[in-house]
C-alpha cells in the first residue's frame, strides 16, 4: 500500500512539472518575453525518465541554451584544460572570476586583379586565426585560474593548452591555443588581476548545440 502511494505521489509530481512547463511557456508568449530555461516536450520527457531511472542519459547541452533573442554577456563560459595540450576531456575547468572578454579574428586575404575583371579586385580568404582576450581577478585555489597563472613565466610548448568557449546558443568551440598572460597586480586597495590572451593554435572544433528530437 505504501509503495503504491509513493508511486501515485511521484506521478502527481511529474504531472505538476509538465503543467508548470506548459503554463510558463504560455505566459512567456503572452508577455512577449523570450522563452528561457523552459523545457520543450522532448526535454521534459527525458527529465521524467531520468527521475525514474538515473542511468537514463541526459543531454545537458540541450538544457539552458538560448534559442532566440538577446542575452547577457555572462552567459558565455570559458574553460581551460588543466592537463595541457594533451589533457583529457574531463580536465577542462571553468576559469573563475573572469569579468570581461573580447574576440579578435585575424584573416589572411589574398588580392589580385586579373585582366577580365576590368580593374576590379578579386579576393580569397586563405587563412584565419583568432585571439580571445580575457580579464578578471586572481583566484588562488580555483583550478582553472591557478592553471592560467602557472603559465606566466613559461615559454615554448609549455604555454600550449586547450580551451573551450561555450556560447549561450549551446555551441561549443574547442581549440588548441597559446596562453599569453599580459598583466597582473593593480592598486594597493584593488583585487589582484588576471589578464591573458588565448591565441588560437590551429583549426578549432566547432560543435553546434545538439538537435532535439521531436
Amino acid at each position: 500500500m505504501k509503495r503504491a502511494l509513493r508511486v501515485l505521489i511521484s506521478l502527481l509530481l511529474n504531472l505538476i512539472l509538465v503543467t508548470r512547463t506548459f503554463i510558463s511557456y504560455q505566459v512567456s508568449r503572452i508577455m512577449g518575453k523570450e522563452k528561457r530555461n523552459v523545457y520543450n516536450a522532448k526535454e521534459t520527457h527525458d527529465l521524467i525518465l531520468h527521475r525514474y531511472n538515473p542511468r537514463y542519459p541526459l543531454n545537458l547541452q540541450c538544457f539552458g541554451a538560448i534559442d532566440s533573442g538577446v542575452y547577457p554577456v555572462f552567459e558565455n563560459e570559458f574553460k581551460v584544460n588543466v592537463g595541457g595540450k594533451n589533457g583529457s576531456a574531463n580536465e577542462f575547468k571553468i576559469i573563475a572570476d573572469i569579468e570581461t572578454f573580447s574576440v579578435s579574428i585575424d584573416s589572411n586575404i589574398e588580392e589580385w586583379t586579373p585582366m577580365d575583371t576590368e580593374g576590379w579586385i578579386r579576393r580569397l580568404m586563405t587563412g584565419k586565426g583568432f585571439t580571445i582576450t580575457l580579464s578578471g581577478k586572481r583566484n588562488i585555489g580555483d583550478p582553472g585560474n591557478d592553471y592560467v597563472d602557472s603559465l606566466k613565466f613559461l615559454t615554448g610548448q609549455d604555454t600550449e593548452t586547450q580551451m573551450q568557449w561555450v556560447m549561450p546558443s549551446g555551441t561549443t568551440v574547442t581549440f588548441n591555443c597559446i596562453i599569453n598572460q599580459t598583466t597582473a597586480g593593480g592598486d594597493s586597495t584593488a583585487v589582484d588581476a588576471l589578464d591573458f590572451e588565448a591565441m588560437s593554435n590551429g583549426k578549432p572544433t566547432v560543435t553546434p548545440k545538439a538537435p532535439v528530437s521531436p
